[in-house]
């Protein structure tokens, strides 16, 4: 195998597409071949989370995430070493957390919000993948997932999304597309960008394991 793992890193604005892809990714493929880390998991305790003037606490500011434990995190798998992590869970109580395990493979993705925001991260990314969709559809996904799928209130949906999610986006998101390797927009159908991600990771396996 190659001395150093291939980095993949995924990034999209809140309700791209990004959460169901890498959910298939996962199931296509064998922990030998793909590693997957989430900056869903480093986010700082909810006590520390920035609120707004309106009383909400707002989870979509970069500060929001412990990227210097991302980034160790990151580079002890590109060093071959094992990384093990207690589960975020996003402020639930009735969930209980695991150890998560993440294992050296010849591709690693690193996917989130802000993964190309953060210098540290970036850097170290070898291919660089942007899940766009419209404004209108992310919000419409959204509104399907915190309000119908977590029960909640359509009035703090709409009003995180106005105030937190499309503002973030804007401000540490949008302005890294153009360094994107590539642009998948996502804006009906996720098969064809599956299928593009997947025909990546099969090759850079195969050359890295090579």
């Amino acid at each position: 195998m190659a001395d150093k793992p291939y980095l993949i890193g995924i990034t999209g604005g809140s309700g791209s597409g990004k959460t169901r892809i890498i959910h298939e990714l996962r199931h296509n493929f064998p922990d030998e071949e793909l590693c997957i880390i989430s900056q869903d998991e480093y986010y700082r305790p909810r006590e520390v989370q920035v609120w707004d003037d309106a009383g909400y606490q707002n989870f979509d500011l970069p500060q929001s995430i412990d990227d210097e434990a991302f980034t160790r995190d990151i580079r002890m798998l590109i060093d071959g070493q094992e990384v093990r992590k207690q589960q975020y869970v996003f402020n639930n109580p009735k969930a209980e957390p695991v150890i998560l395990t993440f294992r050296p493979a010849p591709v690693i993705l690193v996917e989130g919000l802000f993964v190309f925001y953060f210098d540290e991260i970036r850097d170290l990314l070898d291919l660089k993948i942007f899940i766009d969709a419209e404004d209108v559809i992310k919000l419409k996904r959204r509104i399907i997932r915190d309000a119908g799928e977590r029960n909640y209130p359509l009035e703090d949906v709409l009003h995180r999304y106005e105030y937190h999610v499309l503002p973030s986006y804007r401000s540490y998101i949008e302005p890294f597309k153009h360094e994107a390797d590539l642009v998948i927009n996502n804006h009906t159908r996720y098969d064809c960008a599956l299928d593009v991600i997947s025909a990546l990771i099969k090759m850079k396996s195969i050359e890295q394991s090579a």
